[in-house]
């Protein structure tokens, strides 16, 4: 049985880390094992579907329940806008509306979780 997904995990850049490691260097050490553990954790999971049938809306939804559990750590939060043509499309709220790391957190966890269960769909995007 696969080990459930941690999803308190911060996402930084590797220029965040190094800014951080000046100052704390206790806190960058343990931002960097929880990002790397999270890492090792998405590429262990196996896609759910197997096929190239599209997932459903409900499935999608359980995902980006995932994904808001990570976002809210840093008080942000996403909504599912639409599904069509392959393509995920989703509202960044919160704290992540007008945060400038916004596009590194809709490639980097967004998607990446979603595509990882479904790698049928091609993209997913934001809109304000």
């Amino acid at each position: 049985m696969a080990e459930p997904l941690k999803t308190d995990a911060p996402f930084y850049t590797e220029a965040e880390l190094d800014a951080l490691e000046v100052t704390d260097p206790v806190a960058a050490l343990r931002i960097a094992r929880e990002q790397l553990q999270l890492q090792k954790q998405l590429e262990a999971q196996t896609p759910a579907a197997a096929s190239d049938a599209l997932p459903e809306i409900g499935a999608l939804q359980s995902v980006l329940a995932e994904v808001r559990q990570i976002l809210a750590r840093d008080g942000g939060d996403i909504e599912f806008v639409a599904f069509e043509r392959q393509t995920l499309t989703v509202r960044l709220k919160g704290s992540c509306s007008g945060c400038p790391r916004a596009a590194l957190d809709l490639k980097h966890v967004v998607e990446a979780l979603v595509r990882r269960r479904y790698p049928q769909i091609t993209a997913v995007r934001n809109i304000y």
